[in-house]
């Protein structure tokens, strides 16, 4: 099968290479940056996508995509599949889809938790939205970029999935980030409160899988000087995501306010641009 892959950066490249080692002919497309070495690089985006029967996106936000399938449209066979990555606004996952279906063309919205690290090792999680007969379809190769799928309804449902994880993500790793803080404070080891905590009803991804104290748990990138991991520039993009959905179906979301707040000082003001977003406990602690 061939598959076209837009978006080859620090999420794409790594989950376009296991499609290729799993045996899939891909050919991958970036608009501004090389394509990562051991991936057939196409020379245009309409050349990649032709003939291509499943085409992988992987880009910035919801504007991107619809600019993409757009400028791609006229270049898929009838038929085709869109399985778009990205973590986008529900309401341009379900434009896209209504486009695609006008040509008798299928899409999927299928945002992945699990960050770079899961992308290289092919243990992402898919959250899809669209058909589920479109979803089965799919699912073997979602397979073999991750270690799990979930179908979560029809169009935009996968990215519904995805910003009320993200909401959760970005303030639990704001409250393990101040909980270590408070250790600290209260002259606690931190290697004990995280042996406490780990197995109490505290018990987070954040604190357990990436945990933001340096040398307490399993590697993150706390241990390698923040490098990202996953950025706080997408936590943040993420996290208001939430909040404006929130906002659209008035509901008031308090700690996602303050999350989006918290992470927009860290980002624009305090060093946080380029970092990973578990950082956030540095800029906690100068705070006060």
């Amino acid at each position: 099968m061939k598959v076209a892959f837009i978006g080859v950066g620090n999420m794409g490249g790594p989950m376009a290479r296991n499609l290729k080692d799993a045996g899939f002919d891909v050919c991958g497309y970036n608009r501004s940056r090389p394509i990562p070495h051991g991936i057939n690089p196409g020379k245009t985006l309409e050349s990649t996508v032709a003939n291509a029967s499943l085409v992988v996106t992987m880009l910035p936000d919801g504007d991107a995509l619809q600019n993409v399938v757009a400028d791609m449209l006229g270049s898929l066979h009838k038929g085709a599949m869109v399985v778009d990555c990205s973590t986008t606004d529900v309401a341009s996952a379900q434009t896209v889809s209504k486009l695609l279906q006008a040509r008798d063309l299928r899409f999927l919205d299928a945002p992945v938790s699990g960050g770079t690290t899961g992308a290289e090792k092919g243990t992402l999680t898919f959250m899809a939205g669209g058909s589920a007969e479109d979803f089965e379809t799919v699912l073997p190769i979602l397979k073999k970029m991750g270690s799990k799928a979930v179908h979560c309804g029809e169009a935009g449902a996968g990215q519904a999935a995805k910003i009320c994880n993200q909401m959760i993500a970005a303030a639990t790793m704001i409250s393990t980030c101040e909980s270590f803080l408070l250790a600290q404070s209260l002259g606690l080891d931190p290697q004990k409160l995280f042996d406490v905590v780990s197995t109490s009803s505290g018990y987070s991804w954040a604190m357990n899988d990436y945990c933001p104290w340096p040398g307490v748990g399993p590697e993150t990138p706390a241990d390698r000087d923040y490098a990202p991991g996953f950025a706080a520039e997408l936590m943040l993009k993420d996290a208001k995501l939430a909040l404006t959905a929130g906002w659209q179906q008035g509901r008031q979301l308090s700690i996602t306010e303050k999350s989006v707040e918290l992470f927009t000082d860290f980002v624009e003001d305090g060093g946080g641009a380029g970092r990973d977003f578990s950082a956030i406990i540095n800029f906690l602690k100068d705070r006060g």
